[in-house]
């Protein structure tokens, strides 16, 4: 049987995602479903566009509410269903029973949903909520779908959760295409939204369309928020440009807001990375400023940008301030002091530092005996050489339970 059109009356599920060159439509008042032969499987499926629908002549959509039978259900659907909150309402453990079991598409569930139960804002979030928490790949369908509904209700908010969705799975241009459904239906995006636009953007390696989100976002005529700054330092970092990163954190300064945390450090790790010595300081100072106790990894970050840049002085000087903040130093900070020193071919130095190691009966690991039993190797102290391995092997049997 070749296909053919059904009309379908509301609740129906038009498509949420305009071309970008679309001009805001009008919400018609039906839209066509084309139901497939049997042969191919028969499905509703909605088309976006305006059907003529005379009075009278409406039909409900061909789907049937299957019955949910425990003894043709898996194992798996069982557990799953089992695992349904205790609390959630007869409406919504329906729904989900027919999820987890697979009971036709989700868009003609949906609309089956919509048409018997009759669910309120309350309980698409329920069953929104569930399917995030299940992890479940129809989360982002189901949140597509839920925003053509009159009865969900929809706001901004739920918009920028669609583009968040959509930003994580590097969908830009599904992003950008709710961005202009969401303003086609009268919503106005505000600062969180174009934040996340920000992120989407800079994670895509778009910087040019970064800068130019993060200019409507200053437009809005709102104060900015820690999350905006830290996108857009974070974008700058994504960049390579770490300077327009550092700014804002000193604008952010000037208004006393404090940036996360992860924002300093990514900050950081980026001037340590490129051996910018002055930055990486700065940066670490600002840290201590915003009240954010330096741990290891941090400490690390800054000997290592004094390590890159070939300064082994400072390399040294900023392991030393570490210890006497009372911050145990791990391998790693042990390593760079050694491979600064190595740079420079300053045997009489490196020997000095696990001298002052010893004294303090901190031990070498691995990665640091591993450079040291390169640098005497390439200088022919083959005894040395013979002892460091010796020394590490022996500590790498004493853990052993």
């Amino acid at each position: 049987m070749a296909a053919y059109a059904l009309i379908a009356s509301p609740p129906t599920f038009p498509s949420l995602l305009h071309p970008l060159t679309n001009k805001p439509t009008k919400k018609p008042n039906s839209f066509h479903f084309l139901l497939t032969s049997p042969s191919q499987g028969t499905r509703l499926r909605p088309v976006f566009g305006v059907a003529n629908v005379g009075e009278g002549e409406e039909e409900k959509p061909r789907f049937r509410w299957a019955e949910i039978r425990p003894d043709k259900m898996t194992k798996e659907q069982k557990q799953a269903i089992s695992k349904l909150p205790l609390n959630m309402t007869n409406r919504c453990k329906a729904l989900m029973k027919q999820i987890i079991c697979e009971k036709g598409s989700l868009s003609d569930l949906l609309a089956a949903w919509v048409s018997i139960m009759k669910p309120r804002r309350a309980d698409w979030l329920v069953v929104l909520k569930e399917l995030k928490h299940m992890e479940s790949p129809l989360y982002v369908e189901a949140l597509e779908l839920a925003l053509l509904q009159e009865s969900f209700e929809a706001n901004v908010r739920d918009y920028t959760k669609l583009i968040h969705c959509y930003g994580k799975q590097n969908r830009l241009r599904d992003a950008e295409s709710a961005l202009l459904a969401m303003t086609d239906r009268g919503f106005v995006y505000d600062q969180v939204t174009l934040t996340t636009m920000i992120h989407m953007y800079s994670k895509a390696g778009n910087h040019r369309l970064v800068e130019e989100t993060f200019d409507e976002l200053k437009l809005l005529g709102q104060p900015l928020d820690k999350r905006s700054y830290g996108s857009m330092i974070m974008a700058y970092i994504r960049a390579g440009m770490p300077g327009k990163g550092e700014a804002l954190l000193r604008e952010m300064d000037a208004q006393d807001i404090h940036a996360g945390t992860e924002v300093y450090k990514a900050l950081l790790r980026a001037y340590s990375m490129l051996g910018y010595t002055g930055g990486a300081q700065r940066v670490f100072d600002a840290i201590q400023y915003a009240g954010i106790p330096p741990d290891v990894r941090m400490c690390g970050l800054l000997i290592n940008a004094y390590q890159v840049a070939g300064k082994s002085q400072e390399t040294r000087c900023a392991f030393e301030n570490m210890m006497t903040a009372g911050i145990e130093p791990n391998d790693k900070c042990i390593a760079l002091v050694l491979s600064a020193y190595e740079k420079e071919n300053n045997l009489d130095k490196a020997l000095d530092f696990l001298l002052s190691l010893e004294r303090r009966g901190i031990m070498i690991g691995k990665e640091a005996s591993e450079i040291l039993a390169a640098w005497f190797g390439r200088l022919g102290v083959v005894k040395e050489v013979e002892m460091v391995l010796r020394d590490y092997a022996s500590r790498e049997l004493d853990c052993v339970p």
